[in-house]
């Protein structure tokens, strides 16, 4: 029930914790459900890969560092991150005002110093 501000050595304990162990062991899940090339359940992007993709997108926001490691493990994963970017309707979307940028109130925030190297 802390901020951030009031629990920094814990956070950067669990962040550390979060990237060596819980974050590889859930891109492994889905990398392992993803066809080699395609969508999750098939020809068409689903409900599924757009959450894919936007948890793709938080993580490197949260962790540009850390997931720049990461993703050389998650080829399938990084590859629907590109294939959902580039469908016309969500590139669209994606370079429109309508887009709310990450920030540091939402579920995604970026704190550098538990961004490991």
């Amino acid at each position: 029930g802390l901020y951030y501000e009031e629990q920094k050595p814990e956070s950067r304990r669990r962040a550390k914790d979060f990237l060596a162990n819980r974050t590889p062991k859930y891109l492994n899940y889905f990398e392992g459900l993803l066809p080699r090339r395609g969508y999750l359940l098939g020809r068409g992007a689903c409900y599924a890969d757009l959450s894919l993709f936007q948890m793709m997108e938080g993580m490197r926001y949260a962790f540009p560092r850390a997931m720049r490691g990461l993703e050389k493990e998650f080829p399938r994963l990084v590859a629907l991150h590109g294939r959902v970017a580039e469908r016309p309707g969500i590139a669209r979307y994606l370079a429109s005002d309508r887009r709310l940028p990450f920030n540091e109130q939402g579920i995604f925030r970026h704190y550098p110093e538990l961004d490991r190297k």
